[in-house]
């Protein structure tokens, strides 16, 4: 695997356990930042691994599902999971009033931590 790949794992990682940090303390809007995140990092470690790079958030996503989405390597949930969290990330970083509730944070990390583990797979059988 390569390092930056590597990296990119372990921020999500980190990432993850920040979600659940937040969550318990109660600030369900950065905890679902954070499960976004987590995801992010995983799909860009996924694109480190082909020696691709994106400046943009949308560019990450679209290649991540050019690569990985349309060419049935990885189910199409995962795509939906890191879209539907991006868009959480956004509610809840921008929006005057949000409030996510504990249940729906928790199934974004629990998404996110099955992302991960996937992908740690995924690369480690390259």
């Amino acid at each position: 695997m390569k390092e930056n790949a590597q990296f990119l794992l372990e921020k999500a990682a980190s990432a993850i356990g920040a979600a659940e940090s937040l969550l318990r303390d109660g600030y369900h809007d950065f905890s679902a930042g954070r499960a976004y995140y987590a995801m992010f990092y995983t799909a860009e470690a996924l694109l480190a691994e082909k020696e691709l790079e994106f400046k943009k958030h949308v560019g990450v996503h679209r290649a991540f599902a050019e690569h990985f989405i349309k060419t049935g390597i990885f189910e199409q949930k995962y795509y939906h999971w890191l879209v539907v969290t991006f868009n959480s990330r956004l509610v809840g970083d921008y929006a005057i009033r949000t409030k996510f509730e504990s249940e729906e944070v928790q199934e974004w990390i629990d998404q996110a931590k099955e992302f991960l583990d996937l992908t740690r797979n995924y690369l480690q059988q390259l």
